[in-house]
């Protein structure tokens, strides 16, 4: 089957979906593109979304998920988001054992966040 998926959503629990709106809308800067009453769906780019629900079951915070956001400018989102106040895990570093450059913080419903560049962009063939 050679196909392809249109779109990639990838929908989490949220507490408080008021919260998780100021900080994806405010603080990430994604752009809200579906309100559901219960569910908020924001545009990552043109292709793929997060989405966070009040319905769907809580996953344990920490290291359980991770998000992970691709960006050539990790050092300009780490000091935006220290100037926000978020939630840092640890400054940026590169880890050689991927060829990334990248940091972690956390989201009001303690995800942790990646922001990394690869060393190789990922491409699809």
């Amino acid at each position: 089957m050679s196909q392809k998926f249109d779109q990639q959503i990838t929908f989490l629990h949220a507490d408080d979906l008021q919260k998780s709106r100021d900080f994806y809308t405010n603080i990430l800067r994604l752009p809200l593109v579906r309100d559901q009453g219960t569910c908020l769906i924001f545009a990552v780019n043109d292709k793929a979304y997060l989405g966070f629900c009040e319905h769907i079951e809580k996953v344990p915070v920490g290291r359980n998920i991770i998000l992970t956001l691709v960006s050539d400018s990790v050092d300009d989102w780490y000091k935006w988001l220290v100037s926000k106040q978020c939630e840092i895990v640890d400054p940026p570093k590169y880890n050689s054992r991927y060829h990334i450059y990248h940091f972690f913080f956390k989201d009001p419903d303690g995800y942790w966040i990646e922001i990394q560049r690869f060393d190789e962009p990922l491409t699809s063939k």
